[in-house]
């Protein structure tokens, strides 16, 4: 019996020193576990917006104005613009070379035109980025006289002038917004609502005429399909008139004069692309 106690005691004293022997490594393995806290969300906390993207704002096709450039609106001018253009035109005859007769016998003097500002059409397409033709189409009055004749100063009268001009233009910068060109091309003139002077001239001929030209300008685009233009063009041809009959009864002169009239047209304007 007293045996029997004492091998129970030692079995007791080992299930102790083992005990103590693993509780200093359980301590350090539940120090390195993180502690997991639950704390009670408050009622006071909401939850954080979500970001949404903002797109960038699109101008639309649909509210350009007139006055307006758009995604859709071409810059320049190229391909298969059409262009109608309203200008102020200038016309400055130069009147290079004049010849006058008097009842058939050249006598020394010479003509002179006046000069005449007048509103101006213009037509114009584009067969290619570079390559464009226009028409121009405007009328100006011009008053007609002989100076430093035999006879001195002799008003012939007055004529309007329809010049409408073919032009094929090269332009430099298709789709940009400044496009200077150079053209060439030809006019024929037309000379209507012819009145004479009176006095010594009781009637006035002028006789159709034409002539090459030359041209020089650019394009600006401006806003949208608007564009504005300076156009220089120098014509070359002659003027033919007659001032009464020859071998009038009434013994008026018959005077006849050839002038190079040559004139240098100037235009500046607005023109739109559709």
């Amino acid at each position: 019996m007293k045996h029997s106690l004492t091998a129970y005691s030692a079995a007791l004293a080992g299930v102790f020193m083992t005990a103590v022997a693993s509780a200093p490594a359980a301590k350090a393995q539940q120090a390195a576990q993180p502690a997991i806290v639950n704390t009670p969300l408050s009622t006071n906390m909401t939850a954080a917006p979500t970001a949404r993207p903002v797109a960038a704002p699109v101008s639309s096709d649909d509210d350009c104005g007139l006055f307006k450039t758009c995604s859709r609106t071409k810059i320049g001018l190229g391909k298969g613009d059409f262009i109608v253009r309203l200008s102020a035109l200038g016309v400055l005859p130069e009147d290079r070379d004049s010849k006058l007769w008097l009842n058939g016998a050249a006598i020394p003097g010479r003509v002179k035109t006046t000069r005449q500002v007048m509103p101006e059409l213009t037509f114009e397409y584009f067969f290619t980025d570079n390559l464009s033709v226009d028409l121009i189409a405007a009328s100006s009055r011009h008053e007609v006289a002989a100076e430093s004749t035999p006879l001195g100063h002799i008003d012939v009268g007055s004529a309007w002038v329809l010049p409408p001009t073919v032009t094929f233009a090269w332009h430099f910068r298709p789709h940009k917004r400044f496009n200077p060109y150079v053209g060439v091309g030809a006019t024929l003139a037309w000379f209507h609502n012819v009145s004479p002077a009176g006095g010594a001239v009781q009637k006035l001929n002028v006789g159709v005429t034409g002539g090459p030209a030359a041209d020089i300008g650019f394009d600006y685009q401006l806003v949208g399909n608007w564009f504005f233009n300076f156009d220089a063009k120098q014509m070359f041809m002659r003027m033919h008139a007659w001032a009464n009959d020859r071998g009038q009864a009434n013994g008026l002169p018959f005077i006849k004069a050839h002038d190079s009239l040559d004139p240098t047209v100037v235009a500046a304007g607005i023109e739109y692309r559709f």
